[in-house]
């Protein structure tokens, strides 16, 4: 398990509710990364949030999640990074009101290896996102699956952390890590930067294993993980193939009812919702 856990998020002073950027981050793959991404950012945006999704993977496995195929990405993440667009200009409608989608382009694979020698290489995506301040209430950030800088990039211009944490065994390592990870991002780049919570993934309440991890991730953490938890559901498991979040696939199936009362959750924490 980590040392100890971050700073939980701060509430917004004042009571005002300016854009919220959250990275969606977890150094392991297979944890539910991208799908709680692209259905936390449905769920918001169904509860009335304007949402803004950043696709900083460059598998752009949100992009297609959401119907953006890649015949229709020639703009993206990665124009945006390198200073050639504007995300404004770059940001494409998606089927949910009040969504709207930065995809993963295909140059982004070559990114870290371009920026590298740049300068404020760790910064081009908090500037990017600066130009668009005000117009979204959220900015979900999906990362990709391991320490680099593009995810470098998603937590200096991330306010907060959401990590997705599969109910298994191994996954407990790595958010071990994803926690030194953050605090040294706290220490020399983001000093705003908290983690904002935990989500408790692919549970399967007919494992013993999915009780155990839970049990052992709340004992640690505390209220930071969310009372939500997303069961294993193929429904879930099917709606990327579709083009769609499980919100159009399905609402009726637990896996999107799960990710709707998640939302709830992360609006309250945000002192967006009673």
């Amino acid at each position: 398990m980590p040392e100890s856990p971050v700073q939980s998020a701060a509430p917004s002073p004042g009571g005002a509710h300016p854009t919220r950027v959250l990275a969606i981050a977890n150094q392991k793959g297979g944890v539910g990364k991208t799908t709680t991404a692209i259905n936390l950012a449905t769920a918001l945006a169904t509860a009335g949030e304007s949402v803004l999704l950043v696709d900083l993977d460059p598998q752009g496995n949100a992009s297609t999640g959401l119907g953006i195929g890649q015949s229709r990405r020639e703009r993206g993440t990665y124009t945006a990074l390198v200073g050639e667009d504007s995300i404004a200009a770059t940001a494409f409608a998606t089927a949910v009101p009040n969504l709207h989608i930065l995809p993963a382009d295909a140059d982004l694979a070559g990114a870290e290896l371009e920026l590298a020698g740049s300068e404020q290489r760790e910064y081009r995506l908090r500037q990017a996102l600066a130009a668009t301040s005000g117009r979204h209430s959220f900015v979900l950030i999906d990362c990709p699956p391991s320490f680099g800088l593009l995810t470098v990039n998603g937590l200096v211009a991330a306010d907060a952390v959401l990590v997705p944490l599969q109910c298994e065994f191994f996954a407990l390592e790595g958010i071990s890590q994803l926690v030194r990870t953050i605090e040294r991002v706290q220490q020399h780049l983001n000093p705003r930067l908290s983690l904002q919570g935990i989500v408790l993934t692919m549970f399967d309440k007919r494992n013993n294993l999915s009780e155990l991890v839970a049990a052992d991730v709340r004992s640690f953490f505390g209220q930071l993980v969310y009372q939500t938890v997303i069961p294993r559901n193929v429904r879930v498991s099917e709606a990327p193939s579709h083009g769609k979040p499980v919100m159009l696939y399905d609402l009726r199936s637990p896996g999107a009812q799960a990710y709707l009362r998640l939302a709830v959750e992360v609006m309250r924490r945000e002192h967006r919702g009673k």
